[in-house]
């Protein structure tokens, strides 16, 4: 089998892949103590092992040198680069861009091979627009759903709540209590930040291109954009084929 990681700060996303490409396993862990138990044995029959990682090199390496040790076999590493399967970087020093970011968006660009715009939907939220052509304009980060609320609830007192409450985005109320007022107004802001991401990627890519949603609030904001936009999951794992193919090391 195969083993993938999308190591970010705080979390290790993975997949473990059987030899058809089906996806066999998938979780996240804070660290590859607790991915050594979430895995229950399974690690004996992984052939290979393949990672991103946005973390400093440093901490890279220690995570490179763990899987080497504990699978006994050599990790692949995604790495930056001016251009992968057609994309060219936008970045003016293209190191700078998150890895996470290059991957996603050289996936979803072979996956339509238009001009597109891929908005990710996680912790925080990034967009990257990409021609027809394949060439990277480079993007937006913003906070994303989690970072609003916690930053509403952190920094102003008097704002306490337990609830988890979902408004209607294309027929929005107002909220009658706190709960829904922050919810729904954090949930509307985020609907109008990909409703602008739309308007601007028209207006750089013509309106033949393609909005692709990515993230864990990516089927949530699709409501805000009914007919008009691809949800895709797993986009960085995509990348990350494309960047680690196997066989290479």
């Amino acid at each position: 089998m195969l083993l993938e990681l999308d190591c970010g700060n705080t979390l290790i996303k993975w997949r473990l892949m059987d030899r058809e490409g089906r996806v066999r396993d998938r979780d996240m862990a804070p660290d590859l103590v607790e991915l050594q138990l979430l895995l229950g044995g399974q690690e004996r029959e992984i052939h290979a092992c393949r990672l991103v990682s946005v973390r400093s090199a440093d901490e890279t390496q220690v995570v490179m040198d763990q899987l080497t040790s504990w699978l006994r076999l050599h990790p692949m590493l995604a790495k930056g680069s001016m251009e992968l399967a057609g994309v060219r970087n936008g970045y003016s020093d293209y190191t700078k861009l998150g890895m996470d970011r290059w991957l996603a968006l050289v996936a979803a660009y072979v996956r339509c091979r238009r001009a597109c715009v891929v908005i990710d939907l996680g912790t925080a939220i990034t967009v990257d627009f990409v021609d027809a052509a394949g060439q990277h304009l480079g993007g937006y980060i913003a906070p994303g759903s989690k970072l609003l609320r916690t930053g509403l609830k952190r920094h102003t007192r008097l704002i306490r709540y337990d609830e988890s409450l979902l408004g209607d985005l294309l027929l929005p109320t107002p909220g009658n209590n706190t709960a829904q007022a922050v919810e729904y107004g954090c949930d509307l802001m985020l609907a109008g930040f990909v409703r602008e991401q739309r308007r601007i990627a028209q207006q750089l890519l013509g309106d033949d291109m393609l909005v692709i949603l990515t993230g864990g609030d990516a089927e949530r904001m699709a409501e805000a954009l009914p007919g008009e936009c691809r949800v895709v999951n797993d986009l960085v794992f995509e990348g990350l084929a494309l960047a680690c193919p196997l066989g290479e090391t």
